[in-house]
Protein backbone atom coordinates (compact mmCIF):
# COMPACT_ATOMS: atom_id res chain seq x y z
CA UNK A 1 0.00 0.00 0.00
CA UNK A 2 1.22 3.92 -0.79
CA UNK A 3 1.90 6.17 1.53
CA UNK A 4 -0.56 8.38 -0.36
CA UNK A 5 -3.48 5.74 0.38
CA UNK A 6 -2.66 5.31 3.88
CA UNK A 7 -2.85 9.13 4.38
CA UNK A 8 -6.34 9.14 2.30
CA UNK A 9 -7.30 6.40 4.43
CA UNK A 10 -6.28 7.80 7.76
CA UNK A 11 -8.06 10.88 6.70
CA UNK A 12 -11.27 9.43 6.02
CA UNK A 13 -11.46 7.87 9.43
CA UNK A 14 -10.46 11.14 10.82
CA UNK A 15 -13.09 13.28 8.83
CA UNK A 16 -11.19 16.69 8.90
CA UNK A 17 -15.06 18.20 7.32
CA UNK A 18 -16.44 17.61 10.07
CA UNK A 19 -14.22 19.46 12.48
CA UNK A 20 -15.95 23.13 12.28
CA UNK A 21 -19.44 21.94 13.84
CA UNK A 22 -17.24 21.14 16.40
CA UNK A 23 -15.47 24.19 16.50
CA UNK A 24 -18.98 26.63 15.88
CA UNK A 25 -20.52 26.00 19.21
CA UNK A 26 -17.29 26.90 20.79
CA UNK A 27 -17.02 30.06 18.86
CA UNK A 28 -21.14 30.75 19.49
CA UNK A 29 -19.94 30.46 23.68
CA UNK A 30 -17.28 32.93 23.18
CA UNK A 31 -19.21 35.31 21.54
CA UNK A 32 -22.01 35.16 23.94
CA UNK A 33 -19.40 35.90 26.26
CA UNK A 34 -17.62 38.56 24.74
CA UNK A 35 -21.23 40.14 24.47
CA UNK A 36 -21.54 40.21 28.20
CA UNK A 37 -17.97 41.57 28.50
CA UNK A 38 -16.05 38.84 28.75
CA UNK A 39 -13.38 37.38 26.26
CA UNK A 40 -10.11 35.26 26.86
CA UNK A 41 -8.41 34.29 23.78
CA UNK A 42 -6.37 31.76 25.33
CA UNK A 43 -9.12 30.30 26.94
CA UNK A 44 -11.49 29.91 23.37
CA UNK A 45 -8.66 28.51 21.76
CA UNK A 46 -7.74 25.81 24.45
CA UNK A 47 -11.82 25.12 24.00
CA UNK A 48 -11.54 24.83 20.30
CA UNK A 49 -8.28 22.51 20.59
CA UNK A 50 -10.08 20.25 23.41
CA UNK A 51 -13.53 20.51 21.02
CA UNK A 52 -11.54 19.44 17.92
CA UNK A 53 -9.48 16.40 19.31
CA UNK A 54 -12.88 15.26 21.08
CA UNK A 55 -14.18 15.18 17.52
CA UNK A 56 -11.73 13.36 15.99
CA UNK A 57 -12.01 11.33 19.13
CA UNK A 58 -15.28 10.57 18.36
CA UNK A 59 -14.65 9.85 14.79
CA UNK A 60 -11.80 7.41 15.08
CA UNK A 61 -13.79 5.53 17.82
CA UNK A 62 -16.59 5.03 15.61
CA UNK A 63 -14.72 4.06 12.78
CA UNK A 64 -12.97 1.20 15.23
CA UNK A 65 -16.42 0.07 16.56
CA UNK A 66 -18.17 -0.20 13.54
CA UNK A 67 -15.53 -2.08 11.88
CA UNK A 68 -14.95 -4.14 15.04
CA UNK A 69 -18.83 -5.06 14.89
CA UNK A 70 -19.46 -5.60 11.53
CA UNK A 71 -21.51 -2.73 10.73
CA UNK A 72 -20.19 -1.22 7.88
CA UNK A 73 -20.46 -3.43 4.61
CA UNK A 74 -18.98 -2.90 1.38
CA UNK A 75 -23.52 -2.66 0.25
CA UNK A 76 -23.87 0.73 2.52
CA UNK A 77 -24.26 4.34 0.95
CA UNK A 78 -22.31 5.89 3.18
CA UNK A 79 -18.43 5.65 2.35
CA UNK A 80 -15.92 2.89 3.94
CA UNK A 81 -13.28 4.33 6.07
CA UNK A 82 -9.71 3.32 6.70
CA UNK A 83 -10.07 0.03 9.06
CA UNK A 84 -13.30 -1.15 6.83
CA UNK A 85 -10.75 -1.22 3.75
CA UNK A 86 -8.22 -3.16 5.50
CA UNK A 87 -6.29 -0.52 5.36
CA UNK A 88 -5.63 0.45 8.80
CA UNK A 89 -5.50 -2.10 10.91
CA UNK A 90 -6.95 -2.90 14.83
CA UNK A 91 -3.65 -2.44 16.15
CA UNK A 92 -3.18 0.60 14.49
CA UNK A 93 -6.37 2.44 15.35
CA UNK A 94 -6.15 1.85 18.85
CA UNK A 95 -3.38 3.05 19.03
CA UNK A 96 -4.13 6.42 17.38
CA UNK A 97 -7.17 6.24 19.87
CA UNK A 98 -4.51 6.18 22.81
CA UNK A 99 -2.51 9.16 21.13
CA UNK A 100 -5.71 11.23 20.67
CA UNK A 101 -7.26 10.81 24.71
CA UNK A 102 -3.48 11.83 25.42
CA UNK A 103 -3.69 15.04 23.34
CA UNK A 104 -7.25 15.32 25.03
CA UNK A 105 -5.97 15.00 28.42
CA UNK A 106 -3.32 17.45 27.80
CA UNK A 107 -5.37 20.20 26.51
CA UNK A 108 -8.42 19.74 28.72
CA UNK A 109 -6.32 20.15 31.44
CA UNK A 110 -4.56 23.09 30.06
CA UNK A 111 -7.99 24.70 29.93
CA UNK A 112 -9.33 24.22 33.17
CA UNK A 113 -5.72 24.86 34.67
CA UNK A 114 -5.99 28.21 33.01
CA UNK A 115 -9.60 29.20 32.57
CA UNK A 116 -10.76 27.98 36.44
CA UNK A 117 -10.51 29.95 39.34
CA UNK A 118 -11.93 27.87 42.17
CA UNK A 119 -11.31 24.21 43.14
CA UNK A 120 -14.98 23.22 42.15
CA UNK A 121 -14.96 24.53 39.14
CA UNK A 122 -11.49 22.71 38.23
CA UNK A 123 -12.94 19.58 39.29
CA UNK A 124 -16.45 19.88 37.88
CA UNK A 125 -14.97 20.43 34.83
CA UNK A 126 -12.16 17.97 35.00
CA UNK A 127 -15.08 15.09 35.54
CA UNK A 128 -17.16 16.53 32.19
CA UNK A 129 -14.16 16.38 30.13
CA UNK A 130 -13.73 12.62 31.41
CA UNK A 131 -17.42 12.01 30.29
CA UNK A 132 -16.78 13.72 27.38
CA UNK A 133 -14.22 11.54 26.81
CA UNK A 134 -16.31 8.55 27.75
CA UNK A 135 -18.91 9.53 25.86
CA UNK A 136 -16.74 9.91 22.67
CA UNK A 137 -15.38 6.40 22.99
CA UNK A 138 -18.24 4.38 23.64
CA UNK A 139 -20.61 5.97 20.75
CA UNK A 140 -20.05 2.96 18.93
CA UNK A 141 -17.30 1.15 20.94
CA UNK A 142 -17.86 -1.63 24.01
CA UNK A 143 -20.37 -4.35 24.32
CA UNK A 144 -23.41 -2.11 24.60
CA UNK A 145 -23.08 0.82 22.92
CA UNK A 146 -25.09 3.63 23.35
CA UNK A 147 -25.17 4.70 19.08
CA UNK A 148 -26.86 1.11 18.67
CA UNK A 149 -29.69 2.01 20.90
CA UNK A 150 -30.77 5.47 19.89
CA UNK A 151 -29.42 7.54 22.23
CA UNK A 152 -26.08 9.35 19.87
CA UNK A 153 -29.02 12.06 19.08
CA UNK A 154 -29.53 12.85 23.04
CA UNK A 155 -25.25 13.31 23.34
CA UNK A 156 -24.86 15.28 20.72
CA UNK A 157 -27.40 17.47 21.98
CA UNK A 158 -25.42 17.53 25.28
CA UNK A 159 -22.09 17.85 24.13
CA UNK A 160 -22.41 19.87 20.69
CA UNK A 161 -24.95 22.34 22.55
CA UNK A 162 -25.23 22.44 25.55
CA UNK A 163 -21.89 21.61 27.31
CA UNK A 164 -19.81 22.95 24.33
CA UNK A 165 -21.77 26.56 24.31
CA UNK A 166 -22.34 27.11 27.90
CA UNK A 167 -19.21 25.70 29.35
CA UNK A 168 -17.02 27.51 27.02
CA UNK A 169 -18.97 30.56 28.01
CA UNK A 170 -18.82 30.00 31.57
CA UNK A 171 -15.31 29.79 31.58
CA UNK A 172 -14.81 33.02 30.28
CA UNK A 173 -17.32 34.50 32.50
CA UNK A 174 -17.35 32.26 35.53
CA UNK A 175 -21.27 32.61 35.81
CA UNK A 176 -24.02 31.39 34.39
CA UNK A 177 -26.61 32.58 32.45
CA UNK A 178 -29.63 30.48 32.12
CA UNK A 179 -30.76 32.86 28.67
CA UNK A 180 -27.42 31.35 26.97
CA UNK A 181 -29.66 27.60 27.06
CA UNK A 182 -31.67 29.07 24.15
CA UNK A 183 -28.24 29.37 21.46
CA UNK A 184 -27.01 26.31 23.00
CA UNK A 185 -29.84 24.37 22.36
CA UNK A 186 -30.24 25.38 18.90
CA UNK A 187 -26.86 24.66 17.98
CA UNK A 188 -27.18 20.78 19.49
CA UNK A 189 -30.07 20.45 17.50
CA UNK A 190 -28.29 21.96 14.41
CA UNK A 191 -25.58 18.93 14.96
CA UNK A 192 -28.65 16.54 15.44
CA UNK A 193 -29.90 17.11 12.44
CA UNK A 194 -26.52 16.67 10.73
CA UNK A 195 -26.55 13.31 12.96
CA UNK A 196 -29.98 12.53 11.87
CA UNK A 197 -28.80 12.93 7.83
CA UNK A 198 -26.04 10.20 8.12
CA UNK A 199 -28.54 7.96 9.94
CA UNK A 200 -31.16 8.55 7.45
CA UNK A 201 -28.82 7.70 4.62
CA UNK A 202 -27.78 4.39 6.92
CA UNK A 203 -31.13 3.37 7.79
CA UNK A 204 -31.61 0.22 5.61
CA UNK A 205 -27.85 -1.10 6.73
CA UNK A 206 -27.71 -0.04 10.03
CA UNK A 207 -31.61 -1.46 10.50
CA UNK A 208 -30.14 -4.57 9.33
CA UNK A 209 -26.77 -4.78 11.52
CA UNK A 210 -28.82 -4.33 14.25
CA UNK A 211 -27.30 -0.52 14.79
CA UNK A 212 -30.81 0.71 16.08
CA UNK A 213 -30.31 4.82 15.85
CA UNK A 214 -33.23 7.06 16.45
CA UNK A 215 -33.86 7.18 12.96
CA UNK A 216 -33.82 3.22 12.69
CA UNK A 217 -36.65 3.26 15.97
CA UNK A 218 -38.52 5.79 14.41
CA UNK A 219 -39.02 4.51 10.69
CA UNK A 220 -38.13 6.91 7.82
CA UNK A 221 -41.10 8.58 7.37
CA UNK A 222 -41.03 9.45 11.04
CA UNK A 223 -37.23 10.36 10.99
CA UNK A 224 -37.83 12.56 8.24
CA UNK A 225 -40.64 14.61 10.51
CA UNK A 226 -37.91 14.43 13.02
CA UNK A 227 -35.29 16.39 10.66
CA UNK A 228 -37.72 19.15 10.28
CA UNK A 229 -38.44 19.33 13.89
CA UNK A 230 -34.82 19.73 14.53
CA UNK A 231 -34.20 22.57 12.10
CA UNK A 232 -37.44 24.65 12.73
CA UNK A 233 -36.34 24.03 16.73
CA UNK A 234 -33.15 25.49 16.19
CA UNK A 235 -34.85 28.66 14.27
CA UNK A 236 -37.34 29.17 16.97
CA UNK A 237 -34.92 28.78 19.78
CA UNK A 238 -32.40 31.37 18.12
CA UNK A 239 -35.60 33.71 17.35
CA UNK A 240 -36.71 33.33 21.17
CA UNK A 241 -33.25 34.46 22.64
CA UNK A 242 -33.33 37.07 20.19
CA UNK A 243 -36.33 38.68 22.03
CA UNK A 244 -35.85 37.87 25.23
CA UNK A 245 -32.02 38.76 25.50
CA UNK A 246 -30.65 40.31 22.58
CA UNK A 247 -32.78 42.58 21.83
CA UNK A 248 -31.55 43.99 18.54
CA UNK A 249 -32.61 43.74 14.57
CA UNK A 250 -29.07 42.14 14.12
CA UNK A 251 -29.98 39.19 16.06
CA UNK A 252 -32.57 38.82 13.10
CA UNK A 253 -29.59 37.81 10.69
CA UNK A 254 -29.72 34.33 11.26
CA UNK A 255 -33.05 34.51 9.32
CA UNK A 256 -31.24 34.83 6.12
CA UNK A 257 -30.50 30.99 6.26
CA UNK A 258 -33.82 30.11 7.00
CA UNK A 259 -34.63 29.95 3.30
CA UNK A 260 -32.03 27.08 2.88
CA UNK A 261 -32.96 25.17 6.03
CA UNK A 262 -36.61 25.45 4.21
CA UNK A 263 -35.31 24.03 1.06
CA UNK A 264 -33.72 21.34 3.06
CA UNK A 265 -36.84 19.54 5.35
CA UNK A 266 -38.58 19.82 2.46
CA UNK A 267 -36.02 17.74 0.15
CA UNK A 268 -35.80 15.80 3.49
CA UNK A 269 -39.49 15.04 3.93
CA UNK A 270 -39.84 15.01 -0.38
CA UNK A 271 -37.11 12.34 -1.40
CA UNK A 272 -38.05 8.52 0.67
CA UNK A 273 -34.98 7.52 -0.71
CA UNK A 274 -31.90 6.92 1.63
CA UNK A 275 -29.44 6.65 -2.17
CA UNK A 276 -30.55 10.13 -2.23
CA UNK A 277 -29.13 11.22 1.42
CA UNK A 278 -25.57 11.61 1.04
CA UNK A 279 -25.41 15.27 -0.46
CA UNK A 280 -27.83 16.50 1.63
CA UNK A 281 -25.30 15.42 4.40
CA UNK A 282 -22.96 18.53 3.46
CA UNK A 283 -25.56 20.84 2.55
CA UNK A 284 -26.68 20.10 6.41
CA UNK A 285 -23.41 20.71 7.70
CA UNK A 286 -23.24 24.16 5.61
CA UNK A 287 -26.70 25.39 6.45
CA UNK A 288 -26.03 24.67 10.55
CA UNK A 289 -22.46 26.33 10.28
CA UNK A 290 -24.19 29.03 7.95
CA UNK A 291 -26.70 29.83 11.15
CA UNK A 292 -24.28 29.93 13.66
CA UNK A 293 -22.47 32.37 11.67
CA UNK A 294 -24.53 34.51 11.30
CA UNK A 295 -25.96 34.23 14.69
CA UNK A 296 -22.26 35.15 15.85
CA UNK A 297 -22.60 38.38 13.61
CA UNK A 298 -25.83 39.63 14.74
CA UNK A 299 -24.49 39.49 18.32
CA UNK A 300 -21.12 41.60 17.12
CA UNK A 301 -23.48 43.94 15.13
CA UNK A 302 -25.57 44.30 18.32
CA UNK A 303 -22.88 45.22 19.80
CA UNK A 304 -20.32 47.12 18.06
CA UNK A 305 -23.36 49.52 16.21
CA UNK A 306 -25.76 50.37 19.06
Amino acid sequence: MTDISRTQAWLESLRPKTLPLAFAAIVVGTALAWWQGHFDPLVAGLALSTAGLLQILSNLANDYGDAVKGSDKPDRIGPLRGMQKGAITQAQMKRALMITVVLICLSGLALVSVACKTPADFIGFTVLGLLAIIAAITYTVGTRPYGYIGLGDISVLVFFGWLSVMGSGYLQMHTLIPAFLLPATACGLLATAVLNINNLRDIDSDRENGKNTLAVRLGPVNARRYHACLLTGALVCLALFNLMSLQSLWGWLFVLAAPLLVKQARFVMRELSPAVMPPMLERTVKGALLVNLLFVIGIVLSQTLR
